[in-house]
């Protein structure tokens, strides 16, 4: 009788087992990590370059008047894309005409698509790897440190990207999920890092735009195409390249045996206790969300390094670093938004849209927390311009 009542309270409370389930920790906590990681990454870059300029900028002054003290220019930050609003409200848009072209053409460019993301994902995960063989080969600095051994490119760029194409190369010849997460892993740092928003403004109007997208399109496009078109694109596997070249050439063996491959639009993540079971969370559930958030560390550090210029010392623990940051805030808010998605998919068993529950948990709390400290207005247009009319290139965030 006891074990009967014991497995009749497991039935009962088995969704509340399921999400302690590896796969979902496991989601969980890699993806907090990898917008923790892009983030810093996007600030450090921001660094990197205002030292540079610095730099060069006392170099050329020959004997002149020495810079004031607080003054960066950092206008120049190399490959950083800042969305506008009107990108912001396209977005949505293009990507919806993006699903459906992946949905009816699919079968048709597969092949294309699989070569296309093969190179996106080898000069991302290189992006990702860069710090890493920074690291080894003991350089100095960031992505642009270290002596230049071709080009423009240093020697850790370069291993870096070779081991890139290595195991970009290894996945298309064994389509290894691991492999298939790390690069999805470089593209979600990759796109946190190098993206941006330039204010609260911008980022309501992309997130509120892009939850819509992702509602309609997992809850009511199979009342239109008869089936869930994001998952049905999301979980198709495309045509190795490698079995058309050997069908091409009319080659046998390994070559026309390689699997198909699925595309690193998500990670994946299997369960120790479920053998089969894998967790899926797309790469947009933490890049966009993660884009919020390194626009919040961006503004807490500049609202840190305006208080060090104004009242010339740094502030003390109690003045900063006690006070929950608009940073701490949105994460708390992305983790407890993961964890709702998570109980609705385990409670309604079915696919759920994940920006639904992540876009509120990290948009109001930030929003309400900016209305009761005061920075609504200057994070809704203008965050990095200062009262007395600097720009946020003028101070060392």
């Amino acid at each position: 009788m006891a074990q009967v009542g014991a497995n009749m309270e497991y039935q009962e409370y088995k969704w509340a087992y399921s999400i302690m389930d590896s796969s979902k920790v496991s989601a969980c906590l890699i993806s907090m990590l990898l917008i923790v990681y892009g983030s810093f990454r996007s600030l450090n870059m921001e660094r990197e370059a205002r030292e540079r300029a610095e730099r060069e900028r006392e170099a050329t002054l020959l004997g002149g008047k020495p810079a004031p003290s607080c003054s960066h220019n950092s206008s120049f930050v190399p490959d950083v894309q800042t969305l506008n609003t009107m990108q912001a409200l396209c977005f949505p848009l293009g990507s919806s005409v993006a699903l459906l072209i992946m949905f009816f053409f699919f079968d048709s460019m597969q092949t294309l698509v699989a070569i296309c993301t093969a190179i996106i994902a080898c000069a991302a995960l290189a992006f990702l790897l860069t710090p890493l063989c920074q690291y080894v080969a003991g350089s100095a600095g960031g992505a642009g440190g270290g002596a230049r051994a071709c080009g423009r490119y240093s020697a850790p760029e370069l291993a870096a990207a070779l081991l890139a194409a290595a195991i970009v190369a290894v996945w298309v010849l064994t389509g290894h999920w691991l492999l298939m997460d790390a690069m999805g892993m470089g593209l979600c740092v990759t796109f946190i890092a190098l993206i941006r928003l330039p204010s609260l403004k911008v980022s309501t109007l992309l997130l509120t735009g892009l939850l819509l997208y992702d509602v309609f399109w997992v809850f009511f496009s199979s009342y239109i195409f008869t089936t869930n078109v994001m998952v049905k694109v999301a979980t198709r596997p495309a045509e190795n390249p490698m079995n058309v070249v050997a069908r091409r050439l009319q080659l046998g063996g390994a070559m026309r045996d390689a699997p198909k491959l699925s595309l690193p639009a998500k990670l994946v993540f299997p369960s120790m206790h479920h053998q089969g079971h894998f967790s899926m969370l797309g790469l947009g559930d933490i890049v966009m969300p993660g884009l919020l958030l390194c626009f919040v560390l961006r503004y807490d550090a500049y609202k840190k390094a305006t208080l060090v210029c104004q009242m010339g010392q740094v502030p003390g623990p109690r003045s900063m670093g006690s006070r929950l940051t608009y940073f701490h805030c949105s994460l708390l808010g992305y983790f407890l938004g993961l964890l709702t998605a998570t109980v609705s998919a385990e409670v309604f068993k079915a696919a759920q849209p994940a920006l639904l529950y992540l876009v509120p948990f990290t948009l109001l709390p930030l929003l309400t927390m900016a209305y009761v400290k005061g920075d609504l207005r200057r994070m809704w247009s203008e965050p990095f311009i200062a009262p007395n009319g600097k720009s946020g290139a003028d101070f060392d965030v």
